[in-house]
């Protein structure tokens, strides 16, 4: 019988260890010591901040220009008020969902993080196993240090996530080897024709290529965990990280001057180029960064099996409007049965219910796992799942439900603002 993720499992507050039954869901037996004190997703943020060097923590966490479409991400949970039913016998709840044909083991998943392995030692790797062991969704993201295979192979069930290349053949090229590698779900990325302006990198010191200096010595120096247990663990089993996922071969090593050629030009992609997608690819096909009710439409018509509402983490226009807002119209423009999934500035189980209530089907998260592994390693992103989990498991007694599918726009009450 499939073990699902449950409020018991995951004692947040407390220094006993969880059960066998979550040892089953999670891969592991207890919460680790130096994880105990770590009550939120927030916590981790804060723990990542001073264990990270300041140009690779101001890569993860950053948006772009002013910020705004990242505040508006977080802002958005706050335009609606929960609505509780009493008396409700609860005790049976489960977080358990079903996306696809396939059953999950909560509508959470991970959402692709580029270069993980910068902020934690195999980063990409340790997200996908915990994933695996929790039986959530993970998204590869393309911009990975690490080989799609080596993540197939640890997660058959694992979905990949692709920048699209330009030029028709070098598409081609990639799905097949995303399809060989044992892929059966393909998310293609619609919200980057370009880079965004993100500033905050440049107020850092990050840059792609990375480029070696004396002050990237001393960001090092000066955070030797980091150092010794990513950096120089890195180097020392792996050498120096490649961009691995880019194309159908091995990308150009990260402090490559040419290593942005990797990408190439991607503001002449259209929907022309989805359907060529479309055609090669037989696995499920997703369209990642849709915001517009047409665009959601057009995605569905022109083969996409789902949609993520998604405004790229706030990374790419500033001021873009947030998932949560965007998500009521999207959801009425496709109908209540079309997988909508949605991420952005979800933080709390409080957040995943209320999308969910708003129609989504599955709720990615992005910076919180890149953070928990960074901090914990595998043991972290295990622990921040049970996190969420908790919160989702009690909020859902709180409410009165006793499953993800019971939610609807009867438990919210919009603002008045």
């Amino acid at each position: 019988m499939e073990k699902e993720l449950r409020l018991q499992d995951y004692p947040v507050a407390s220094h006993s260890a969880p059960s066998k039954a979550a040892a089953a869901a999670t891969g592991s037996w207890h919460v680790p010591r130096h994880l105990r004190k770590i009550l939120s997703l927030d916590d981790f943020e804060t723990a990542a901040r001073s264990l990270l060097p300041a140009p690779i923590f101001a890569y993860v966490s950053g948006g772009c220009e002013t910020d705004r479409a990242m505040r508006g991400n977080v802002d958005a949970f706050s335009d609606h008020d929960w609505v509780t039913r009493v008396f409700t016998n609860t005790s049976s709840r489960s977080l358990a969902t079903t996306l696809f044909g396939e059953r999950w083991a909560a509508p959470i998943g991970i959402a692709p993080m580029g270069i993980s392995a910068l902020s934690a030692y195999r980063g990409d790797l340790i997200q996908t196993q915990a994933a695996a062991a929790a039986q959530i969704p993970a998204i590869m993201s393309g911009s990975s240090l690490i080989r799609m295979e080596d993540v197939a192979k640890a997660n058959p069930r694992a979905w990949f996530q692709a920048y699209v290349p330009g030029e028709a053949q070098h598409i081609a090229d990639l799905l097949d080897r995303v399809e060989a590698a044992g892929f059966g779900t393909l998310v293609v990325t619609a919200d980057v024709p370009v880079s965004g302006n993100r500033e905050n990198n440049v107020r850092a010191r990050f840059s792609t290529p990375l480029r070696p200096n004396l002050r990237l010595a001393w960001d090092g120096l000066t955070h030797p965990r980091w150092l010794l247990g990513t950096a120089f663990k890195t180097i020392a089993n792996h050498g120096i990280p490649h961009f691995e996922n880019s194309s159908a071969k091995r990308g150009a090593p990260i402090i490559a001057s040419n290593v942005m050629r990797e990408f190439g030009a991607r503001d002449h992609l259209s929907w022309d180029h989805v359907d060529q997608i479309r055609q090669r690819w037989k696995g499920r096909l997703v369209v990642k960064g849709i915001l517009s009710p047409e665009d959601a439409i057009a995605a569905r018509d022109h083969g996409a099996d789902g949609i993520i509402v998604s405004n790229h983490g706030g990374r790419q226009l500033d001021g873009a409007l947030a998932p949560l807002r965007a998500l009521p119209a999207v959801v009425q423009a496709l109908g209540p049965d079309y997988p909508v999934m949605i991420d952005g500035g979800f933080r709390r189980g409080s957040d995943v219910l209320m999308a969910l209530a708003l129609g989504a089907k599955l709720v990615f998260v992005g910076r919180p796992f890149n953070y928990a592994g960074a901090v914990g390693g595998q043991a972290g992103i295990t622990h921040a799942i049970g996190i969420l989990a908790t919160e989702m498991a009690r909020n859902m007694a709180l409410l009165g439900v006793l499953s993800p599918s019971e939610l609807g726009p009867q438990h919210l009450r919009q603002r008045a603002h």
